[in-house]
C-alpha cells in the first residue's frame, strides 16, 4: 500500500508511509516538519455515519484524559481552519512499530516476554478500570508494542464509562447472542449471554485470552459465529452448573445452554502442557465463566506470575471521570449529525 492512495492535508506533519487501514480512518507513518519527530497519524473521516462520529468522539475524550505510559497519548490534534471545510481529522500520537497480533505471528515469545508484556496489559487497563472505564475491544492488534517491548493500549472507539461502583454498563436492548461488544474471539460469554449488563469482567476474559494466544501462537477461542463462539468456551470451560448457571440473568440464554451438548471442563494445564504453571494458573483465575468469580485487575497484578517485573509504583491510577464525560451517549437516538460535529469541533478545538 502506498501513501499517494491517501490526501492527507496535514500542515505540520509529513506523510511517509501508510501503516493501517480501517472502517472509517487511515494510520499513516509521518514526520514533524519543525522538529523530525516520528509520528503515527491517524486520518479520521468520521461523518458518513453518526456511529464513526460517537466513536471518534469518545476516543478523543479518553485519550485526551489519560496519561499513563501503558495507553497511547496524542501528541497533536490538527484543529480545523473552520467548521464549514470541517471534513476530516487528525490524531496525531506517538509512533509504535508493530502491535502484539505482529509479534505473535512473526515469533515465538519467551517466557520473559510474555510476563513483561502482559504486566503492561494489566497496569494499562488499571488505569482504565481506575476511574470505570471499561475498553470493551482489547485484543492483539489493539495492544501496540515497540522494540523496547514497550506496549500501549489503543483503540478506545468501543469504551464505555460504568455509571456506578462496579463500573457496570446497561444497555437498552436484549443483547442475547448479539455481534455487538469486541472482536469476536476474545468477547467474554456474558456478553452474548445476558440481556443487558456487563462489567470491568470483559476487559479481563478478554486478556485472559490474549495470554493464552501468546502462548500458543494462535488464537484460543477462534469462534467462527456466536454460537461456534460460545461452543468453544463450553468446550473448555464445561456447560456452565450450579452457581455459574444461576449467574445468567437471560431466561432466553439459560434455555439456550440447556438445550446444548453438555461438556466438561478441560484443565488448561492439558491445554497448554509446556507453558509455566503460572501463567496457567492466572488465565484459569481470569476465565471464570461467572464475571464475578474472575480476577480483577488489581489481582491480577498480584499474581506471583509478575513477581520478577513487578514495579507497584507504576501501577498508577487515574484522575476520576466526570458523571456527563460522555453525555452524549445518554442522548445520542436524538442527535442528528450536524450536533455530533459541533461537538467534535469543539471537542478539537479545546485540545
Amino acid at each position: 500500500m502506498h501513501a499517494k492512495q491517501f490526501v492527507f492535508n496535514l500542515r505540520d506533519y509529513e506523510v511517509k508511509d501508510i501503516l493501517g487501514e480501517g472502517a472509517y480512518g487511515v494510520v499513516a507513518l509521518g514526520v514533524h516538519r519543525r522538529s523530525g519527530t516520528t509520528v503515527a497519524v491517524k486520518k479520521i473521516e468520521p461523518f458518513e455515519r453518526e456511529l464513526f462520529c460517537l466513536r471518534t468522539l469518545r476516543e478523543i475524550k479518553l485519550l485526551k484524559h489519560f496519561k499513563h505510559n501503558n495507553i497511547i497519548s496524542i501528541l497533536d490534534i490538527q484543529k480545523p481552519r473552520d467548521f464549514e471545510s470541517f471534513r476530516e481529522v487528525y490524531i496525531v500520537q506517538e509512533y509504535m512499530e508493530t502491535d502484539l497480533h505482529h509479534v505473535i505471528r512473526s515469533q515465538t515469545l519467551s517466557d520473559d516476554h510474555v510476563q513483561y508484556l502482559m504486566y503492561q496489559a494489566l497496569k494499562g487497563v488499571k488505569c482504565l478500570h481506575s476511574c470505570g472505564v471499561i475498553h470493551r475491544d482489547l485484543k492483539p492488534a489493539n495492544l501496540l508494542v515497540n522494540s523496547n517491548c514497550d506496549l500501549k493500549i489503543c483503540d478506545f472507539g468501543l469504551a464505555r464509562v460504568g455509571r456506578d461502583s462496579s463500573s457496570s454498563v446497561s444497555e437498552s436492548k436484549d443483547s442475547f447472542l448479539t455481534e455487538y461488544v469486541a472482536t469476536r474471539w476474545y468477547r467474554a460469554p456474558e456478553i452474548m449471554l445476558t440481556s443487558s449488563q456487563y462489567s470491568k469482567a470483559i476487559d479481563i476474559w478478554s486478556l485472559a485470552c490474549i495470554l493464552a494466544e501468546m502462548l500458543l501462537r494462535e488464537p484460543f477461542l477462534p469462534g467462527k459465529d456466536y454460537r461456534h463462539q460460545l461452543l468453544l468456551i463450553f468446550e473448555i470451560l464445561g456447560t456452565p452448573t450450579g452457581a455459574d448457571f444461576q449467574s445468567i440473568k437471560s431466561k432466553r440464554a439459560r434455555e439456550y445452554i440447556r438445550s446444548q451438548r453438555f461438556f466438561k471442563k478441560i484443565p488448561l494445564r492439558k491445554i497448554f502442557p509446556h507453558a509455566n504453571p503460572s501463567a496457567v494458573d492466572l488465565m484459569d483465575r481470569m476465565l471464570k465463566f461467572d464475571p464475578t468469580q474472575r480476577l480483577t485487575v488489581e489481582e491480577a497484578l498480584e499474581h506471583p506470575y509478575f513477581s520478577a517485573y513487578r514495579v507497584i509504583q507504576e501501577e498508577t491510577t487515574a484522575v476520576p471521570i466526570p458523571k456527563d464525560f460522555f453525555f452524549f451517549d445518554d442522548c445520542k437516538e436524538q442527535l442528528e449529525m450536524i450536533d455530533l460535529k459541533r461537538m467534535l469541533y469543539a471537542e478539537i478545538l479545546a485540545t
